[in-house]
């Protein structure tokens, strides 16, 4: 390891561990590491997964015909 980076890993030692995951998933992706980018949610996409897994907890889905009805407009 060159000195340079092991200065830069000292430094992130010093951060919070969610940026030191951020920074380590940057070095991979560079290194050429076969691991993606993570996707950052936003508030509202946070919320509509909650709002989807809790309608799922209570066994609420979508019927046959609600589902064939979706894919007819889409043309699938």
């Amino acid at each position: 390891m060159t000195k340079l980076l092991d200065e830069a890993v000292e430094a992130v030692r010093r951060l919070p561990s969610d940026d030191q995951d951020d920074i380590a998933r940057a070095i991979m992706q560079l290194a050429g590491a076969d691991h993606p980018a993570p996707v950052i949610l936003s508030p509202e996409e946070r919320e509509a997964i909650a709002r989807s897994r809790a309608a799922a907890d209570r066994g609420e889905f979508a019927t046959d015909e609600q589902v064939r009805a979706v894919w007819a407009k889409h043309g699938l």
